[in-house]
């Protein structure tokens, strides 16, 4: 275990740090967290915290959805390492905990730490890569509503300069955090933000999305406002998206540059990108998989809601980014259909391993989308039990996620189904509005 200096207390201390948080992303991509006084932070190192194995099937309403293998008995523990705690203000340091058994085994469930294995794959494959991720998310009044009254300008230099006091105190707070942002606007939805995070290792990019969204909610709550995280947030208005960006390199340098493909692919990053198309419908119940999610992934909503690649085609599920002078950080891909209701670790890993999984396996990559692809390429599902049932039996799911994570995200998935499927759309958006909020 990592050794805790009293150095390391100190500091903390001058930061004004009292509580350690260490937080946990369960399968319906919902942050959860216990606290420690910070005189306690060895224990949260060593021994964890103990949890219910209920944790990782906690619901988006606070509902349970046991499975066959998760019920009322059991006990695990968050542990957290504190090379990762990030100080976010208000007396508190966070740190992204994994989840593991009593003896410090990885729990099957621990999506983290799934990750962190694929990142382990990928190296004795001789790859590395980096991800990058954009965050979408509401700005709210204090009463959930809308913030603003005022008619909305896309991208406006008004809208944003409106919310600039709000904007300069996130990129502090980013700053003083440790979270590194790259950008920040005001976005095509009415109250809408986009941020978007340097690119990192899969596992420290993942963190850094859940530090993200702590940091934009603690200092939105200074600013009267809240922040919703949700698909939806409003009926008949702009979704959120949670687009994931990645690049992979080996030994001779980036696959998605430097070679003769398209756009300058190597051979193993055409691969790579028809192994995410492959298994597209597979994980789609991991990228978008929520209650809400199938309002969003539609055509004309710039979701990426259609099973095709394009250069810089933002309809497009897979979006190909080139390598120019206006792309400082290298040719990569970004998987658009991705949703704040996925978990992010998840995610990354579904990511990840279905492009691993398109390398080994030599797959050849289709016919590119030049255009708007309505009506030319394939759409993505809408109904989301189809979705499950797709996701339920696919042995590639099975094969990159693990068979109790596919049993556990089908549990809670199907719970909100059961929930608010019959439910009118605007009461189910209204009632979900703050469920990925942190």
């Amino acid at each position: 275990m990592p050794d805790i200096s009293e150095q390391l207390r100190t500091e903390l201390r001058a930061e004004g740090v009292e509580l350690v948080a260490g937080s946990l992303t369960d399968l319906a991509g919902v942050t959860r967290a216990k606290y420690v006084p910070l005189r306690r932070l060895d224990s949260f190192v060593t021994s964890g915290m103990g949890v219910s194995p209920s944790w990782s099937v906690f619901c988006v309403d606070s509902g349970i959805a046991f499975t066959p293998t998760i019920g009322v008995v059991g006990d695990q523990r968050l542990r957290i390492d504190p090379a990762d705690l990030h100080a976010i203000g208000d007396g508190i340091a966070w740190a992204p905990a994994s989840l593991g058994d009593q003896d410090g085994a990885a729990a099957p469930l621990c999506a983290r730490s799934l990750l962190r294995g694929a990142e382990q794959a990928l190296a004795r494959r001789g790859l590395t890569a980096l991800v990058g991720a954009e965050l979408e998310c509401t700005m709210l009044a204090p009463d959930g509503g809308h913030a603003t009254a005022e008619p909305w300008s896309p991208y406006g230099i008004r809208t944003s300069l409106d919310r600039s006091a709000f904007l300069a105190d996130l990129a502090v707070a980013a700053e003083r955090s440790g979270l590194s942002i790259e950008q920040l606007h005001t976005e095509y939805g009415h109250d809408q933000l986009e941020v978007s995070l340097a690119p990192a290792t899969p596992v420290a990019a993942a963190d850094a999305v859940i530090l993200a969204r702590i940091v934009i909610g603690r200092t939105a709550a200074r600013h009267g406002l809240k922040i919703s995280f949700s698909p939806v947030p409003f009926f008949g208005e702009a979704g959120n998206g949670a687009h994931l960006h990645l690049s992979l390199a080996d030994a001779q340098g980036p696959l998605f540059s430097g070679g003769d493909g398209p756009h300058g692919m190597r051979t193993d990053g055409a691969a790579a990108i028809a192994g995410v198309l492959d298994t597209l419908p597979d994980l789609l119940a991991v990228y978008a998989g929520s209650v809400l999610s199938a309002t969003r992934l539609k055509p004309g909503n710039w979701a990426g809601a259609a099973r095709c690649w394009g250069l810089e085609n933002r309809e497009a599920a897979v979006r190909f980014v080139a390598a120019t002078a206006g792309n400082p950080h290298g040719a990569n891909v970004e998987l658009k259909i991705i949703d704040p209701s996925a978990n992010p670790y998840l995610a990354t890993l579904g990511f990840l391993g279905s492009a691993l999984r398109g390398i080994e396996r030599g797959l050849p990559l289709p016919a590119e989308v030049t255009d708007n692809p309505a009506g030319v390429a394939e759409p993505l599902p809408a109904d989301q039990a189809y979705v499950l049932d797709t996701f339920e039996s696919s042995s590639a799911a099975a094969e990159l996620l693990t068979s109790a994570v596919v049993e556990g995200v089908l549990a809670v998935r199907r719970y909100e189904l059961t929930t608010y499927g019959t439910r009118p759309p605007a009461d189910t958006i209204a009632a979900l509005r703050l469920a990925w909020s942190c």
